[in-house]
């Protein structure tokens, strides 16, 4: 009798592991495909709570009690491991530093036009504006609380 060749159990859950995450990447890939293509929601439109377009001007007759803040808007989904372990660090900021930073979060999982609108290539993604709606510096991935306020403190501004 002839013996067959196996390849090692170990280089087979190898094998299977590559595949199943090839196949992962596809889904997810067609989906935010089919979300473009579907027209997405633009921030501000269903989705996230307080989600507000950016840049926002003042208007003409904003006192300083209401002028607009410095933005950290948070791009992730509800699923995504590290940004669940943003959440507890969004929610500290906002409350924290209510009054004086604006804490945004969209899952772009129920806005797909959002990651679109912000030009995010993965999640979780931090966008820091200035109080005029610019753009002042971008990070990607999980970005720790004590960072966060490092990076303001860099950028200018003391809470």
């Amino acid at each position: 009798m002839q013996q067959e060749k196996r390849a090692p159990d170990g280089a087979l859950k190898v094998i299977i592991v590559v595949v199943l995450a090839v196949v992962v990447g596809l889904v997810i890939y067609a989906k935010n495909s089919s979300g473009e293509r579907a027209g997405g929601e633009a921030p501000g439109k269903g989705g996230a709570a307080g989600v507000a377009a950016v840049p926002s001007a003042p208007p003409a007759d904003a006192s300083p009690a209401s002028a607009p803040l410095p933005k950290l808007v948070d791009l992730g989904a509800g699923k995504c491991i590290p940004c669940k372990m943003m959440a507890p660090i969004l929610e500290e900021l906002k409350h924290e530093y209510a009054g004086r930073l604006d804490v945004v979060f969209i899952d772009v999982w129920e806005n797909r036009g959002a990651g679109e609108t912000y030009g995010i290539r993965v999640i979780p993604t931090q966008i820091f504006f200035d109080p005029n709606g610019n753009e002042i510096f971008r990070h990607e991935g999980f970005y720790s609380k004590e960072d966060i306020l490092s990076k303001w403190a860099e950028l200018g501004y003391t809470f």
